[in-house]
Protein backbone atom coordinates (compact mmCIF):
# COMPACT_ATOMS: atom_id res chain seq x y z
CA UNK A 1 0.00 0.00 0.00
CA UNK A 2 2.95 2.65 1.14
CA UNK A 3 4.06 2.13 -3.11
CA UNK A 4 1.12 3.02 -4.02
CA UNK A 5 1.41 6.99 -2.00
CA UNK A 6 3.54 9.64 -4.39
CA UNK A 7 6.34 11.24 -3.01
CA UNK A 8 5.18 14.71 -1.69
CA UNK A 9 8.87 15.72 -0.47
CA UNK A 10 12.10 16.66 -1.82
CA UNK A 11 12.99 12.94 -2.51
CA UNK A 12 10.62 13.51 -5.21
CA UNK A 13 13.32 15.70 -7.41
CA UNK A 14 15.90 12.80 -8.02
CA UNK A 15 14.47 11.65 -10.85
CA UNK A 16 15.12 15.44 -12.38
CA UNK A 17 18.87 15.25 -11.47
CA UNK A 18 21.13 16.53 -14.68
CA UNK A 19 18.10 17.21 -16.51
CA UNK A 20 16.78 20.66 -17.83
CA UNK A 21 13.96 22.29 -15.90
CA UNK A 22 12.01 25.27 -15.90
CA UNK A 23 11.47 26.75 -12.34
CA UNK A 24 9.13 29.58 -12.08
CA UNK A 25 9.75 32.14 -8.47
CA UNK A 26 7.68 33.69 -6.37
CA UNK A 27 8.17 37.08 -7.73
CA UNK A 28 7.25 35.55 -11.59
CA UNK A 29 10.88 35.11 -12.62
CA UNK A 30 11.59 31.93 -14.83
CA UNK A 31 14.71 30.01 -15.04
CA UNK A 32 15.58 27.42 -17.46
CA UNK A 33 18.68 25.48 -16.39
CA UNK A 34 20.29 21.74 -15.41
CA UNK A 35 19.24 20.97 -11.90
CA UNK A 36 22.29 19.90 -10.47
CA UNK A 37 21.23 19.43 -7.02
CA UNK A 38 18.73 19.66 -4.20
CA UNK A 39 18.37 19.19 0.11
CA UNK A 40 15.75 18.21 2.05
CA UNK A 41 14.17 21.80 2.14
CA UNK A 42 13.62 22.04 -1.82
CA UNK A 43 17.01 24.37 -2.38
CA UNK A 44 17.92 23.66 -5.72
CA UNK A 45 21.02 24.47 -7.27
CA UNK A 46 21.11 25.35 -10.99
CA UNK A 47 23.82 25.16 -13.63
CA UNK A 48 23.98 26.89 -16.98
CA UNK A 49 21.01 29.29 -15.93
CA UNK A 50 19.35 31.62 -17.86
CA UNK A 51 16.72 33.67 -16.79
CA UNK A 52 14.02 34.03 -19.47
CA UNK A 53 11.57 37.22 -19.90
CA UNK A 54 8.74 37.22 -22.41
CA UNK A 55 6.38 40.01 -24.09
CA UNK A 56 3.80 39.24 -26.58
CA UNK A 57 5.37 36.77 -29.08
CA UNK A 58 9.24 37.38 -28.27
CA UNK A 59 11.41 36.31 -25.47
CA UNK A 60 15.17 37.07 -23.97
CA UNK A 61 17.32 35.48 -22.06
CA UNK A 62 19.48 36.66 -20.04
CA UNK A 63 22.51 34.24 -19.01
CA UNK A 64 23.50 33.83 -14.54
CA UNK A 65 25.04 30.37 -14.86
CA UNK A 66 25.24 28.69 -11.63
CA UNK A 67 22.26 29.76 -9.07
CA UNK A 68 21.26 28.61 -6.12
CA UNK A 69 17.50 28.75 -5.22
CA UNK A 70 15.69 28.98 -1.90
CA UNK A 71 13.18 26.13 -1.81
CA UNK A 72 10.18 28.15 -0.24
CA UNK A 73 10.81 30.61 -3.68
CA UNK A 74 10.02 27.96 -6.21
CA UNK A 75 6.34 28.19 -7.36
CA UNK A 76 6.46 25.43 -10.20
CA UNK A 77 9.27 22.88 -11.21
CA UNK A 78 9.06 20.94 -14.44
CA UNK A 79 11.11 19.47 -17.23
CA UNK A 80 11.98 20.88 -20.36
CA UNK A 81 11.01 18.80 -23.18
CA UNK A 82 14.44 18.92 -25.47
CA UNK A 83 12.51 17.46 -28.40
CA UNK A 84 9.65 20.22 -28.50
CA UNK A 85 12.07 23.10 -26.83
CA UNK A 86 12.89 24.09 -30.34
CA UNK A 87 9.66 24.34 -31.88
CA UNK A 88 7.75 26.93 -29.67
CA UNK A 89 6.42 30.14 -31.82
CA UNK A 90 7.98 32.66 -30.61
CA UNK A 91 11.09 34.79 -31.42
CA UNK A 92 14.32 34.84 -29.40
CA UNK A 93 15.60 39.17 -29.50
CA UNK A 94 18.22 40.29 -27.61
CA UNK A 95 17.59 40.83 -23.63
CA UNK A 96 18.56 44.56 -23.96
CA UNK A 97 15.07 45.11 -25.98
CA UNK A 98 12.75 43.38 -24.67
CA UNK A 99 13.81 44.37 -21.03
CA UNK A 100 11.87 48.09 -20.73
CA UNK A 101 9.03 46.34 -22.04
CA UNK A 102 9.27 43.61 -19.38
CA UNK A 103 9.52 46.52 -17.03
CA UNK A 104 6.66 48.28 -17.67
CA UNK A 105 4.25 45.17 -17.96
CA UNK A 106 5.63 44.00 -14.23
CA UNK A 107 4.96 47.72 -13.29
CA UNK A 108 1.69 47.48 -15.16
CA UNK A 109 0.12 44.27 -13.26
CA UNK A 110 1.69 45.55 -9.87
CA UNK A 111 -0.63 48.84 -10.44
CA UNK A 112 -3.78 46.36 -10.97
CA UNK A 113 -2.82 44.50 -8.11
CA UNK A 114 -2.34 47.25 -6.05
CA UNK A 115 -5.73 48.25 -7.23
CA UNK A 116 -7.32 45.52 -6.68
CA UNK A 117 -6.26 45.47 -2.71
CA UNK A 118 -7.02 48.82 -2.50
CA UNK A 119 -10.82 48.13 -3.61
CA UNK A 120 -10.70 45.00 -1.70
CA UNK A 121 -9.77 46.46 1.58
CA UNK A 122 -12.11 49.82 0.96
CA UNK A 123 -15.19 48.32 -0.41
CA UNK A 124 -15.28 45.21 1.02
CA UNK A 125 -13.19 44.88 4.10
CA UNK A 126 -10.33 42.69 3.56
CA UNK A 127 -7.29 43.07 4.94
CA UNK A 128 -3.88 44.65 3.64
CA UNK A 129 -1.52 41.27 4.69
CA UNK A 130 0.20 39.51 1.80
CA UNK A 131 1.40 42.49 0.04
CA UNK A 132 5.05 42.12 0.26
CA UNK A 133 5.30 41.21 -3.55
CA UNK A 134 4.19 37.50 -3.11
CA UNK A 135 1.83 36.70 -6.41
CA UNK A 136 1.17 33.54 -5.26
Amino acid sequence: MDSLIPFTTSGSLVDCVDRKMLVVLRDGRKLHGVLRSYDQFANLVLEDTVERIYHGKAFAEHWHGLFLIRGENVVLLGEIDLDQEDDVPLQQVDYSVLDPYHRRDIANKKAREDFKSKVLYEQKGFCKEGGEGDGY
